[in-house]
């Protein structure tokens, strides 16, 4: 962490800001149950990656989360923004022989490093309102009007077409309103279930399940349609409604989802993107 001072808070580098979003996507990786979703135990519903391609994934991007956090800190705009981001999807994509991996967090993570850049550069805090507030001051207008363009015009991405067809919230959406899910359901449910005493894994399992009850997952209607992403919700409410990781034997219900959820070919990956901005802002809380 740099010493320079700004106002009364030594500058958070935009390179501790990067490494902190690498280690979290890293974190989401490892994690172990996730239904449907590529671990080291094995790939889930996913037959053309596995680790190792979303590790080639990260080593392509650690210098980007630094560069969006740069943008932040010099109030770029949201074309600047995205162009970062258009550069990192093509490193990504040459780093995984075309497999998109992270595609969902170079929009999600970027935008929230470049608000963190935001808020170190005036040498503020880095406490998760303000974070949601800085992003919001910055891009939330942009935001908007780029997420109205996109519903205006034909369907691109495939997260476009399944919002589109069923009238639910993309990632656009999900942005210009600050990252409700994030903010309001991922974050809260990882910190109740540090608090309540489990353990980190544990506590990270909970914040995915309570961001996969909600969320609405544009990864999973592309695979199984509307019901795909009903049917994820409601284990996922289950799976919590019965006690989440309180439970004594947790480990082997989120299992026994995991292998439905891979009968099913399905993949709620826009929830995992959701958990490492979730534990990226927790790593910011030193900060």
């Amino acid at each position: 962490m740099s010493t320079l001072l700004c106002s009364s808070r030594p500058v958070v580098s935009q390179q501790v800001l990067a490494r902190a979003a690498v280690h979290a996507l890293y974190l989401e990786l490892t994690l172990e149950p996730k239904p449907g979703l590529v671990s080291l135990r094995d790939s889930g519903s996913h037959l053309d990656m596995d680790a190792s391609t979303f590790v080639r994934s990260l080593f392509a991007l650690r210098h980007y989360f630094a560069h969006a956090a740069q943008a932040g800190a010099q109030n770029q705009n949201l074309a600047r923004l995205q162009a970062l981001g258009v550069t990192a999807e093509a490193r990504m994509l040459a780093a995984t022989r075309g497999v998109n991996t992270h595609r969902g967090a170079v929009f999600g993570l970027g935008l929230l490093c470049a608000a963190a850049g935001r808020l170190s550069a005036r040498g503020e805090g880095l406490e998760a309102s303000a974070l949601r507030a800085a992003l919001l001051a910055g891009w939330g207008e942009a935001l908007a009007a780029r997420a109205a363009s996109v519903r205006a015009a034909p369907p691109v991405s495939n997260g476009q077409k399944a919002a589109r067809a069923h009238g639910l919230r993309g990632a656009l959406d999900e942005a210009a309103l600050g990252f409700p899910t994030v903010f309001d359901v991922a974050l809260p449910a990882l910190r109740t279930a540090l608090t309540a005493g489990v353990g980190e894994r544990a506590a990270r399992v909970q914040a995915l399940f309570a961001t996969m009850a909600v969320l609405d997952d544009t990864n999973l209607v592309h695979r199984g349609g509307l019901a795909g992403l009903r049917w994820m919700q409601a284990q996922a409410q289950e799976f919590l409604d019965q006690g989440g990781v309180l439970q004594t034997h947790w480990q082997q219900q989120a299992r026994a989802l995991h292998l439905a959820t891979v009968q099913r070919r399905l993949s709620p990956g826009g929830s995992a993107d959701v958990l490492a901005s979730a534990c990226w802002l927790m790593a910011l809380d030193r900060y």
